[in-house]
């Protein structure tokens, strides 16, 4: 008797297991699909509280990753982008020599430095234009002169996947200047730049 139920239409007994009542022929509904229906309600439910709470959790991770990337380097330190490393070694100032000098008041500020390309491609590198420079916050030309005051190369040429290339760019400016800004452009038609910053 444990294994039967009544019809809800005529209310004679019928097997559990019966799809349709044998007396009446009403199809028999089966209280397994409102269980299914609440499982998945539950389910349903859960997953969305869950992914609500983690949600910000995963917004705090990407904010704090964006909030660490280093965007500006000094004397020593290494940036790179698209596979191209770039380190401002020395800030040199000088007084000129031979016949390479300043104007009066002036003096030759000559930046080393070191581009390596881990890249596929030759890259191109153009002193004039590879870097932009500024001067406590005004633009600043390259100085041919400046570049010449040292016995260092100049960064021009092209640098093959793999290879490196030191050289100097040099600026002139007055000498109570405080503060220097290099960028440099890895793909000048691409725009991207790495920052470097030098405080006298």
């Amino acid at each position: 008797m444990g294994k039967m139920k009544k019809c809800k239409s005529c209310g004679n007994e019928v097997a559990k297991s019966a799809k349709t009542c044998p007396s009446c022929g009403a199809k028999l509904r089966r209280p397994v699909l409102g269980g299914i229906l609440l499982v998945i309600g539950i389910l349903i439910f859960v997953s969305a509280f869950a992914g609500g709470n983690s949600s910000p959790k995963s917004n705090e991770s990407n904010t704090s990753e964006k909030d660490t990337v280093k965007t500006e380097f000094s004397v020593g330190e290494t940036a790179t982008l698209n596979d191209v490393s770039v380190t401002l070694v020395d800030v040199s100032e000088n007084n000129g020599g031979n016949y390479m000098t300043p104007d009066s008041g002036n003096v030759f500020i000559v930046c080393e430095f070191e581009i390596e390309n881990n890249s596929d491609d030759d890259i191109a590198v153009s002193s004039l234009m590879s870097f932009k420079a500024y001067v406590d916050d005004y633009s600043t030309s390259i100085s041919l002169s400046g570049m010449l005051s040292t016995s260092k190369s100049q960064l021009d040429g092209t640098i093959a996947p793999g290879k490196k290339m030191n050289g100097v760019v040099g600026y002139e400016v007055s000498s109570d200047w405080s503060n220097l800004e290099i960028h440099y452009t890895p793909n000048f038609w691409h725009g991207k730049e790495m920052k470097f910053i030098y405080t006298k």
